[in-house]
Order: structure tokens, then sequence, then C-alpha cells
């Protein structure tokens, strides 16, 4: 017995790495794809016989808006079936639709084929994280968050590069890029990933009938309210903010929204159960979320906009231009976790913010006509990769520590659906404020949106600041939870005890 327990001891780490590589993969691919299609988009237009910009719009739209909508429901769907299942249909829908897009004969065919790839990626991230943290010993969880951000942040990073040059051979190798990499994740995930999702979840559905009936119609209504309001803000600059279908859209999202919020206080398998946002890190580090992420989408459309609007420059050198940034965020989300761990959470991502707030008013003081890359560019560029790296990786762990480990998946796909829904309204604010800018105006407009971003970063910074520090991580206590939900847990410990 003691032998056999020293060898599951020594295994563990093993294992955890290699589920991590297995997770980094979908995560990587699905990363990549939100940035590496910015870049095609001239390139497809032309392809479609001159496509115009309002039609293109839709190739990134629909992905953000359908995202957005679903991570939460499938974050849930995760926790419920199982998230090994849920990871590897991710990576068969994504992969599938990435097929579909490379084949895509015009625009409206390719947009439908980006909706069925957002609902894949929707599935894989919640799952990959909740896979990952259930393989990794308690001690380790914190770590584990920070690396599966960091490896986002390299995604990002080598996106538009990767973007630019796949674009000089065709665009269809922009959606082809993702099939060997689904399909090396799927080799490795039939020995690697643990099966605990389903064998878990298979003792708890013998343990609670209750878990055969999630509340279907209440990820309907909250799929439809979260896409109402993406819709909204995509769209406001085209139709108007006060137009009629601008604010009958953000209404019926309201609405919607209200509806399930009451659904989910009566329902005993709700999509998001109300004790999780009663817990002040999870609340708290999710609004600060939606506020960073509307700096963060802000941003990355700001600095593509100058560089090949304004400076005329490639897509690739485009691409080139925005890299380090992102590439310093890998490193600091892995260092930043001992400060985190010595300071408290809070002040950690405020100081992130502010930095990043910073590298925003240095580029509404340096930025000009004149391309000038290394004192123009550069160092805001590095202010706000390392903004990132101490904001987005902290305000993750906080929320998702917070909450208890068979909600990992929940916990992470309302987390990064609060980022998703700050990147749709940061783009659309920046459009706004930017209009169509042409010559010496230019540089009065951009500037003028370098402020707002600013703005956006140093609120969220003092939202963070309300992340109060904690001997421990703050879950849910056992009054607040449900018996019904307590039994669930209780089932669900034993089975893995097994296991």
């Amino acid at each position: 017995m003691a032998e056999s327990a020293r060898s599951a001891r020594s295994a563990r780490p093993a294992r955890f790495g290699a589920v991590f590589a297995v997770v980094a993969a979908g995560i990587a691919m699905v990363n990549l794809d939100l940035f590496i299609v910015n870049v095609a988009l001239p390139s497809i237009g032309r392809a479609f016989g001159g496509a115009d910009l309002a039609s293109l719009s839709w190739v990134l739209n629909a992905y953000a808006i359908v995202f957005a909508a679903l991570l939460v429901p499938a974050g849930r769907a995760a926790d419920l079936i199982g998230r090994r299942t849920a990871f590897l249909a991710g990576v068969v829908v994504f992969a599938l639709a990435s097929a579909a897009c490379a084949a895509a004969t015009n625009v409206w065919v390719l947009v439908a084929a980006r909706i069925v790839q957002a609902a894949g990626g929707a599935l894989l991230v919640p799952a990959s994280l909740g896979l990952l943290l259930a393989a990794a010993p308690p001690a380790r969880r914190t770590g584990a968050i920070r690396g599966w951000t960091s490896v986002g942040g390299a995604a990002a990073a080598l996106g538009p590069v990767l973007g630019g040059a796949l674009v000089a051979a065709n665009w269809r190798w922009v959606f082809l890029v993702n099939i060997p990499v689904a399909a090396a994740a799927l080799i490795a995930s039939a020995k690697v990933l643990p099966a605990e999702g389903l064998a878990t979840d298979n003792s708890n559905r013998r343990g609670s009938a209750d878990a055969t009936r999630p509340d279907t119609l209440g990820a309907v209504t909250l799929t439809i309210a979260i896409g109402a309001l993406a819709l909204a803000l995509v769209k406001a600059d085209a139709w108007g903010w006060g137009s009629a279908r601008v604010i009958g859209l953000i209404v019926a999202a309201v609405i919607l929204i209200g509806l399930f919020a009451r659904r989910s206080a009566r329902h005993p398998v709700p999509v998001i159960e109300p004790h999780l946002l009663r817990l002040p890190a999870f609340s708290t580090a999710t609004a600060a979320n939606v506020v960073f992420g509307t700096a963060f989408g802000a941003m990355l459309l700001l600095v593509t906009l100058w560089c090949q609007d304004v400076w005329g420059w490639s897509a690739l050198r485009t691409g080139l231009a925005v890299a380090p940034g992102p590439l310093l965020v890998p490193f600091l989300a892995i260092g930043a976790g001992p400060l985190a761990r010595r300071v408290g959470p809070g002040p950690v991502a405020a100081a992130g913010c502010v930095i990043y707030a910073a590298g925003c008013v240095f580029w509404h003081q340096e930025l000009s006509l004149r391309p000038d890359y290394v004192a123009h560019m550069l160092p805001g560029m590095l202010m706000t990769g390392t903004g990132v790296g101490l904001t987005l990786p902290t305000l993750v762990s906080a929320a998702v520590s917070a909450v208890p480990p068979h909600r990992f998946a929940t916990g992470s796909g309302v987390v990064t659906m609060a980022r998703q829904v700050g990147i749709v309204l940061g783009v659309a604010i920046l459009v706004t404020v930017l209009g169509h800018p042409a010559g010496p105006e230019a540089v009065i407009v951009f500037r003028r949106a370098t402020l707002v971003i600013a703005i956006s970063a140093f609120t969220a910074g003092l939202v963070a600041l309300l992340l109060v520090r904690r001997g421990a991580p703050r879950t849910v206590t056992e009054a607040a939870v449900p018996a019904a939900a307590r039994a669930g847990v209780e089932a669900r410990v034993r089975s893995e005890e097994k296991i």
C-alpha cells in the first residue's frame, strides 16, 4: 500500500505536465484564431470579388458574438457531461469548422463556418481549464491558471505574425493551420487526459436525479441575451448608438438577463449558481475583467489600424510590430504569481492596469504621422504588454481560485466570457471614437482614442483594488450551498478519491 502511494505521488507531476501540454495545444489553437484572422481580411475580401468591409466585419463579429454568448453554458455543460468529453468535442468541432472556413466559397459561407468554429472554441476553453485544475495538486492550481493564461498570451503574440506569413501564401492557410494542431491534440488526449470527468459525472448522476436535467432553457436565454448585447455593440457604429435597433437590442438583453437571473435562482441545476456570484473575489475579478477587456480589445485594434492605415505597413510588418507586447505575457504571468501570493491579487492587478494606462498615455504624447517604431510605438507596446501580463492572469486566478473545484469549468467560462464581452465593447467604442479620420486629423483622433483606453484601464485598476487579500482562497461555505448541491459535491469527491 505504501509503495503504491509513493508511486502515485511520483507519477502525478508527470501526469500534470502531460495534461498541461495537451490543454495548451487546444488553447493555443483557439487564441491563435482570435488574432490571426484579422490580418487576413483584406485578402479574403479580394478573393471574394471585392467584398465590402461591412460584410467582411462579420467574419470577426459573428465569431466574437457566439464565442462570448456560449462560454458560460459551455462551461456548465463541461461540468455536467465531463471536462474530457467537452474538451475533445470542442477540438473536433473547431477542427471541422476550420476546414469548412478554408473551403468557403463566399463571405456568408465563411461567416456560417465561423459561427460553428466559435461554438467549438467556447466548449473547449472552459473545459480545458477545468481539466488542468483537476489534474493539478491544490498547491499548484494558482500556477496552473497562470500557465494556462500565458499560453493564450504567447499564441496572441504569434497570431498576427503567423497570420501575415500565411496570408502571403494563401488566406485559406489561416484556417488550415488549425487542423494539424487539432489532430495532434486528439491523438495525445487518448493517452493523456484522465477519464475522471465521465466517471465522476456518472457517479454524480446516480446520486442526484437533478443532475440529468440541467437548465437548458436558461442556457438558451443567456445565449440570446449575450448575443443581443454583443450584436448591439458591434453594430452601434453602423446603425447609430441612438437607433431603434441598437436600443431595442440592449433593452432585450437586459430583460433576458433579468429573466435568466430569476430562473437561475429557482432552478435546481442552473447554468450559473447564484451563490457563485456572491463570492466577493469571484464577482470582483469578473467585473474587473470586463473593464480591462474593454481597454485590451480597443488597444489591439488601434495599433493594427495605426500601423496599416496611417503608417501604411503590411500585415506581416504590423504583426511583428504588435508581437513584443504579448511576448512578455507568458513570463510575467508566471513571475507575478509569487508577488500576488505575498501582497494579494488586488495590488498586482491594479499595478498592471496602471502600467497599461501609462503605455496608452505614452502613445498619446508620441504618436505622429512619421513612422518611427522604436521611438514612438515600441515603448508603449512594452508597457501595455507588461500590464496585460500582470493583470489578466491575476484576475483569472483570483476568480477561479474562489470557486469550488467541481465548478472550475463554469467559473473559467464566466471569467473568459466577461473578458470577451469587454473586448467587443472596446472595439465598438473605439470604432465610434475613431470614425473615419484621414491625413493630419488621424493623429488627433487616434490620440483621443488612446486616452479613452487609458481611462478604461485605470478604472479596471480601481475595481481590482477591491480584491481583498485573504489567507486562503474563499470558496462557497456549506451554508451557502443547497442540500442537493452538497450531495452532488460529496458524491463527486468520493468518486475522485476512488480514482
